[in-house]
């Protein structure tokens, strides 16, 4: 078996694909119609995709029940000064979880929590 991806319905197609490919480096690896009032597109970078999925006639619920979404970033650091000069808020400070382990949290455009993360 075989993980494909992970759907996110979302408000504002633009708006999210915007924060997932400028802040997280992701590429469209596909973009369509799927109905009348709605679009997906799907992001990569490795195998994993990431579905984005906007209806116009659909009221998303960003009550997310727990959900995070991770990416590896190669600098904390730098992740960080990244994320500040877009615009966007981090969420409380770094958390440590040894020498080899560091990461943040950044709400996405419609509230999705993303983990970024860095391995040593």
């Amino acid at each position: 078996m075989k993980f494909l991806w992970v759907t996110l319905r979302v408000k504002d197609l633009e708006e999210s694909l915007k924060f997932y490919q400028d802040m997280l480096g992701l590429e469209v690896d596909s973009r369509f119609q799927a109905g009348p009032a709605s679009e997906i597109a799907f992001l990569c970078k490795g195998q994993t995709k990431l579905e984005l999925l906007c209806d116009k006639n659909e009221k998303v619920d960003t009550g997310q029940g727990g959900v995070t979404i991770g990416f590896e970033v190669s600098a904390l650091e730098e992740a960080m000064e990244l994320v500040k000069s877009k615009g966007y808020e981090i969420l409380g400070q770094p958390v440590v979880i040894n020498e080899n382990l560091r990461f943040f949290f950044v709400k996405d455009p419609d509230g999705y929590t993303v983990q970024l993360v860095e391995n040593k």
